[in-house]
């Protein structure tokens, strides 16, 4: 992750940030009750996404605020506005949208995909504590993978432009990359306890969720 910009080192105040991720959760249940789970995202997406706050927005979208974070003393409290488009040939795009009366010195580019892949359940029988009786888990499993690509374009303060520019790029990376990995887990946890727990199934193993970063190699410009 890499910079390009044409001011020069004292003037420079505005970065961009960006990361890649890749990632697969398994559901319990055939292909089709899936999807229909998806398909119901005003239920599941505001429910999974706490402690986020959520606003529905138009149609098929959502404004997040994200939380707090921040750096050298300069804390931001991002809002982002998302929509979930209606699958085609069961791929579900989300993106973001222009987000209503903001101003905030910051641009979030989100893109993700998710597909949707229905395979034989080859998994072991597994119990719920010592003394639990054995689960049989389902003959069919839908794996869900997905991408994301996140960029987040800042104009910082002029207090702030004074650092270092090497310094300023390698907090903002690690700090972008670290929500990522502080958001996206607990948001696949949930969706998948709350699909399970709606369709009294057995809850998927720890190891049926990752998350994997992805090298990117290209320049933005800012």
């Amino acid at each position: 992750m890499q910079l390009t910009y044409t001011d020069s080192i004292e003037q420079q105040r505005t970065f961009a940030f960006t990361v890649s991720f890749n990632g697969r959760m398994d559901m319990y249940s055939d292909l089709d009750t899936v999807a229909k789970y998806l398909d119901a995202h005003e239920g599941w997406f505001c429910r999974c996404a706490q402690p986020m706050k959520v606003e529905p927005v138009a149609d098929n979208g959502y404004i997040l605020t994200v939380g707090k974070f921040g750096s050298f003393g300069y804390e931001v409290e991002p809002k982002i506005a998302v929509v979930l488009n209606p699958p085609i040939d069961r791929v579900y795009l989300m993106q973001t949208i222009p987000l209503p009366d903001c101003d905030e010195g910051y641009e979030v580019n989100y893109r993700a995909n998710m597909r949707l892949e229905e395979v034989a359940g080859n998994v072991p029988t597994q119990s719920k504590g010592l003394f639990s009786k054995q689960i049989t888990m389902p003959q069919r499993v839908t794996e869900v993978n997905w991408d994301l690509d996140l960029k987040v374009k800042v104009e910082f303060p002029q207090f702030i432009s004074k650092l270092s520019p090497n310094l300023i790029q390698a907090t903002g990376d690690r700090l972008l990359t670290q929500i990522v990995r502080q958001i996206s887990p607990r948001l696949t946890y949930k969706v998948q306890q709350d699909f399970h727990n709606s369709h009294d199934l057995p809850m998927p193993p720890k190891s049926s969720r990752q998350l994997h970063r992805v090298p990117h190699p290209q320049q933005y410009a800012v």
